[in-house]
């Protein structure tokens, strides 16, 4: 059985998505969401507690820039499998199963180095859980696409998917902090390791035929296997990590680069590259066959499938991809520091970050992705974009207040839903966009495009903080969210080319 087979599932065919595949959806986002804020929010407030300045906590954010530059491995999860495990449980189960283990190991690591005495130890280990938490998403992306091609059924796997995901996320940021405030940061840290691993042994007893598995050889010899082959590429990634790691500092190092540093022009001018690379490569890439190497190329071809399909109008929605998450993106890294400096304790913030976040945010996934599934993809992604400026609003409203739990809950429920409801709204209509025939390579170029000019901004975070006060930047990132809207008019009428792959023009 292939990792395509579900497609033919008689509930999915009926629209009717099961509960089963649900329930998958809802484990998978629970796996990748808890490694997440540990590598953002929770490390920003431990390099805080141990006196790291404002500006190179906000350097630190450019570890989350990583699930930007996903497509350029994701081809490689679309090509092949991990050995031994890919060989039983099928391609994209064994691709997930090995993100994993280097979740469970990058953590673990963060976890013994909790001290934080090295940065450059700690921004390794971090870019390390970074990278395996993004590919354990490329692997799940890939296969919701391929088992639910419409947008009726998108909306309840995006649902389930974003509520496993955002659950973890908060389960991650309350518990960490609560677990640190008690016994400290390398507990904490290896809490959410353990917790993170939890689903690495139901993938291995589920059934090989089952979601996508194909049932070839032993199962326990393909778990060795697979343990096996996963140490060494995990040993391969931590030094290849180091290595480009050490290169980039001394690049930095050499042309002056240092924490008192304002990089937010450099910043602004690295923005503003790719949307130039986009006009320049368009009018040639439009009129390129499909027998032309680059559309048939594995590695590049799905990439400029997307601007052959859009023309010109694939720089409107990259424009548009880039900004609507703009306003979450530029908040996560430094919300947690500015209540901090409110006189929040981390006790406090883990308890707003607890059952007020969690239903927070499912009520507001659960909302956008039934928006989805009723109302028009344009209503849907303005409402969205209102709520997620909303909650950004809200830590302005939060620094005028007498700093006490109720206002912190409220501004964080605030937070929660709006990011909630934009972005389940927004990952069905990325899903959408993407050609069926390259749903892991193009969906990873999508939603990895959409953080890129975000998190670089983040990153210069720390010293336009230090410029323009908390309140100002709060109000400013909401306003972005906002400017969103205005793309809507164009990017919703947009349509993409007729396919013209052999296969399609035949049928």
């Amino acid at each position: 059985m292939t990792d395509h087979a579900l497609t033919a599932d008689p509930a999915t065919a009926s629209g009717r998505v099961p509960l089963r595949r649900m329930a998958l959806y809802g484990m998978l986002g629970f796996s990748a969401g808890l490694p997440f804020y540990m590598f953002s929010t929770v490390l920003a407030l431990r390099l805080t507690e141990h006196g790291v300045g404002l500006v190179v906590i906000g350097f630190f954010a450019w570890v989350t820039l990583l699930p930007t530059f996903k497509f350029l491995w994701a081809p490689l999860l679309d090509r092949y499998d991990v050995p031994g495990f890919g060989r039983y449980w099928g391609k994209r189960r064994g691709w997930i199963m090995l993100s994993q283990l280097g979740i469970f190991t990058a953590m673990a690591a963060m976890a013994l180095t909790s001290g934080d005495a090295s940065l450059g130890i700690t921004a390794l280990f971090a870019v390390l859980l970074a990278f395996w938490t993004t590919t354990l998403e490329v692997a799940a992306d890939a296969w919701r696409i391929e088992l639910a091609p419409t947008q009726d059924e998108q909306g309840p796997i995006v649902a389930a998917n974003l509520w496993g995901y955002r659950s973890a996320m908060v389960a991650a940021g309350s518990g960490a902090l609560l677990i640190a405030d008690g016994t400290g940061w390398t507990a904490a840290y290896l809490a959410i390791a353990v917790a993170a691993f939890a689903p690495f042994p139901l993938l291995v007893a589920m059934r090989a035929d089952e979601e996508g598995g194909r049932q070839a050889g032993n199962r326990w010899s393909a778990l060795v296997a697979g343990l096996v082959a996963s140490i060494v590429i995990l040993a391969i990634a931590c030094v290849v990590t180091a290595g480009i790691g050490w290169l980039l500092l001394g690049a930095a190092a050499g042309i002056g680069i240092t924490a008192d540093t304002n990089v937010t022009p450099y910043v602004l001018a690295i923005c503003m590259l790719p949307f130039v690379a986009m006009a320049l490569a368009v009018p040639r890439l439009r009129q390129l066959p499909f027998s032309h190497p680059a559309r048939r190329s594995a590695v590049i071809g799905p990439y400029v499938d997307f601007f052959w399909r859009y023309a010109y109008g694939a720089i409107v929605l990259m424009a548009f991809v880039s900004i609507y998450r703009m306003g979450d993106v530029l908040a996560l890294q430094l919300s947690k520091p500015m209540i901090r400096g409110l006189g929040y304790s981390l006790s406090e913030i883990g308890r707003a970050d607890s059952i007020v976040a969690l239903l927070a945010s499912m009520i507001g996934v659960g909302l956008g992705g039934w928006m989805v599934t009723r109302w028009p993809m344009g209503q849907s992604l303005a409402i969205g974009a209102v709520f997620a400026a909303l909650g950004n609003f809200g830590f302005v409203w939060l620094a005028y207040q007498v700093p006490t739990e109720p206002m912190l809950y409220l501004a964080t429920a605030a937070d929660q839903f709006g990011n909630g409801m934009a972005g389940a709204v927004y990952v069905v209509y990325l899903s959408l966009l993407v050609n069926p025939r390259y749903p892991g390579a193009q969906y990873a170029f999508l939603s990895g495009f959409t953080f890129l000019l975000p998190r670089l901004l983040a990153g210069a975070g720390g010293g336009m903080v230090q410029s323009i006060g908390y309140n100002n930047f709060f109000a400013l990132s909401g306003a972005v969210s906002l400017a969103a809207i205005a793309f809507l008019p164009v990017i919703t009428r947009l349509r993409p080319r007729p396919d013209d792959h052999p296969e399609a023009v035949a049928g």
